[in-house]
């Protein structure tokens, strides 16, 4: 019999019949188990939804998450809609654990998160835990720079029905219609979404059609309660990977010359350039295009089994599959398994074709914590999954076909992935005023692929590793308003599927780290602070190399010993009725003990090869700044200016002036205005219209000399959004 036939014959056996609180709260105890508190000797910030719908007008969430210590955010097309990124104390999403009401949300192989697979998945987001540093221990891949855990557990006591309409700059227009029955009198709730958003972009046809849907239904009876979500998105976004030439963002005529002669560009090229400026988008192929459509089921419950145990199963499945579809000038024959052309006594090695590489993906299984609260705080837990996945890539058209077919397949590898954990985690009152926090996670993780890659390389990788990841804190409290805190956790993790593609038939080696972090808050009615420090040291960490492979990922390398250590300061404070401010800085230093530069030779000279000692890890800036000041001139009206600056940044791992991102300091203003039932939100990016890249890549040859070559991402100059919310 099917799961929900049997959920369904066992209602009727429950009663239903709590207070409003009680039953807002069990969707609270879910995620409890992967989340820190004030005990956990560790430091988090916590973002409510109420915060979130103040920006939230149709950019991805790494966009609303932006004022928060330590963090960079990234957008290809430069406006934060359709692939954007998020950086957290330098660590890149690969290694930032992100969970979705507790489950794993990170691609399994990849170990990315792709928003932009769930556009505007913010509106049905009821709050997010971001823990900088390992964390405490969570499903899915590892932590390496921070954890981000999300909900979207709510409990609507009374029916509602919502309507959202955003326009803006670079003609963005997102749509949303959201309702929910509310708690109905026999314990069911059921809440639904539907949303759409499209933009053309800052990049030249760098632009978005994006489509998402959630769907919800629960039922909560005395204690307990079960949820069904299902959610999902469709996007098509152009390809804007490529960025521009450095030359080009910066004005450098000089150098723009330079780039093009060395590259074997004509005069059109660079008038082309020059005519779309910072706009600029390599890509000209009217259907250069990234297709994929992803889906989520979620069966979430909690049960009470005694006053003080209850019992959080969840299973979940996700489904994936798209293909980016792309252009080849003159592509080689023989990268795609294809025979030259004769023709009468001439042989071709090259055409122009069209190719689509395909992702075909599952993800299942299932998420577990049992807790206690009683003399002591326990959670016992764990996880298993399981992601399939199929890589191919097909020829759909070719100028000459050779041997070949229309949709010739080119290539394909198929990969299994199995991920189980176990977690026990104890919060101990040792004295009256100090609190010992004791996590011990064990985890274990085989990945297998064979096939052959993208570039015909021969893919034959069969691993299984083992990690034992212990996580311990103290904390002091001897006032109601002053906490003291100091925490120690070791993480390790696997390597990528892309770290094995990109360095075949090398294997990359899985990395380790051992986070240290101690701090001080203080809190009061109108004032709260925090001082953090952390020393992170690295083994074998996994740092990118400032190169991106054919389809835009990063490519990174194993360096042996690194560290990350640095300071963290935030404040808020209400300084009148009508007004209120809050500020992060983040100073750190980000180094690799030692390193070997090789720089390839392409004209048959030596390879270049340099020693390097105590150098900056790449994409990992020294000083983050964010602030927050609002103002509140009437009760139903709020203006806030939000400034944000980020340090230098290098492009690779060799402190270079010659490769490194600028820093840049940009603004932002929001207004808000409630009148009964409707909400009027202005946003306004970049206020100052500062011209700055968020992002870029690097890579060096010698050719007649040492050659490099850089390109960035430029993001947009000062643009806005305005959003209508109706309530019902």
């Amino acid at each position: 019999m099917k799961l929900y036939r049997i959920l369904f014959l066992l209602l009727p056996f429950f009663s239903y019949g709590q207070t409003l609180d009680t039953l807002k709260n069990l969707n609270e105890v879910v995620v409890k188990a992967t989340r820190a508190h004030e005990n956990s000797g560790m430091v988090y910030s916590n973002v409510s939804k109420t915060a979130l719908e103040k920006r939230n007008l149709g950019q991805d969430l790494p966009f609303l998450l932006n004022q928060l210590p330590s963090v960079v955010v990234t957008s290809d097309a430069g406006t934060g809609i359709g692939y954007t990124g998020i950086r957290i104390r330098g660590s890149d999403p690969t290694r930032i654990n992100v969970t979705l009401n507790g489950i794993p949300y990170n691609d399994a192989e990849s170990q990315g998160v792709f928003w932009v697979n769930m556009p505007d998945f913010s509106s049905s987001v009821q709050s997010i835990q971001v823990q900088r540093g390992v964390g405490s221990s969570t499903n899915g891949a590892g932590a390496f720079g921070a954890s981000v855990n999300v909900s979207t557990l709510q409990m609507n006591a009374k029916p509602f029905a919502e309507v959202n309409v955003t326009g803006g700059s670079f003609g963005t227009l997102k749509t949303n219609f959201q309702t929910s029955s509310g708690l109905l009198g026999s314990g069911f709730v059921f809440d639904a979404r539907l949303s759409k958003i499209q933009s053309d972009g800052y990049v030249d046809r760098a632009s978005s059609d994006l489509q998402s849907y959630y769907l919800s239904g629960g039922y909560y009876f005395k204690n307990n309660f079960i949820r069904l979500n299902h959610f999902g998105g469709k996007e098509v976004t152009y390809q804007s990977w490529y960025g521009i030439p450095e030359a080009l963002a910066k004005g450098d005529m000089k150098g723009l010359d330079e780039y093009i002669e060395r590259n074997g560009y004509d005069q059109s090229h660079k008038e082309e350039l020059l005519a779309s400026g910072r706009r600029y988008n390599y890509y000209n192929y009217e259907n250069e295009v990234d297709h994929y459509v992803q889906s989520h089921w979620q069966l979430i419950s909690s049960f009470e089994l005694s006053p003080k145990w209850r019992f959080n199963p969840t299973l979940f499945f996700t489904k994936g599959d798209g293909y980016y579809e792309q252009f080849k000038n003159r592509g080689y024959f023989s990268d795609y398994g294809l025979n030259d052309v004769i023709i009468g006594g001439d042989t071709l090695k090259r055409t122009d074709l069209i190719r689509r590489k395909y992702l075909d993906n599952s993800f299942y299984g299932g998420v577990w914590s049992l807790d206690y609260e009683g003399n002591i705080n326990a959670s016992f837990g764990g996880g298993y999954n399981e992601y399939k996945g199929e890589h191919f890539g097909e020829v759909i058209w070719a100028k000459y076909f050779s041997n070949g077919n229309i949709n010739h397949r080119y290539y394909e590898n198929n990969s299994t992935k199995k991920d189980f954990n176990l977690y026990a985690k104890l919060y101990y009152n040792l004295a009256k005023n100090l609190n010992a926090y004791v996590d011990l996670q064990y985890r274990t993780v085989s990945f297998d692929m064979v096939g052959t890659g993208d570039v015909l390389q021969h893919l034959d990788f069969r691993n299984t590793w083992h990690f034992f990841n212990p996580k311990v804190g103290l904390t002091y409290k001897p006032t109601p308003q002053t906490t003291y805190y100091i925490s120690y956790a070791k993480g390790a993790k696997e390597p990528n599927r892309t770290d094995f593609v990109d360095t075949a038939p090398n294997v990359p080696k899985p990395e380790n780290l051992h986070d240290f972090e101690g701090g001080y808050k203080y809190q009061k009615t109108k004032f709260v602070s925090e001082v953090n420090l952390y020393y992170m040291s690295y083994k074998d960490q996994l740092v990118l190399t400032g190169r991106i492979n054919q389809v835009g990922e990063a490519i990174r390398m194993n360096v042996p010993n690194s560290y990350r250590a640095g300071i963290e300061l935030q404040a808020t404070a209400l300084l009148s009725s009508k007004i209120s401010a809050g500020a992060n800085l983040s100073l750190s230093r980000n180094k690799i003990n030692s390193l070997t530069y090789v720089v390839p030779s392409s004209d048959g000279s030596p390879d270049e090869v340099t020693d390097l000692r105590d150098t900056d890890i790449s994409f990992s800036p020294n000083i983050i700044g964010g602030a927050t000041l609002t103002y509140k001139p009437v009760t139903n009206w709020e203006l806030s200016l939000l400034p944000k600056y980020v340090g230098t940044q290098y492009l690779d791992n060799t402190s270079s002036e010659d490769k490194k991102l600028d820093a840049y300091f940009v603004s932002d203003l929001s207004s808000s205005y409630t009148w009964k039932a409707a909400t009027l939100t202005l946003l306004v990016n970049n206020l100052f219209n500062a011209k700055y890249e968020s992002n870029g890549y690097t890579y060096s040859y010698i050719y007649g000399g040492k050659v490099t070559e850089n390109f960035v991402f430029p993001q947009a100059g000062i643009n806005f959004l305005v959003g209508l919310k109706i309530r019902f």
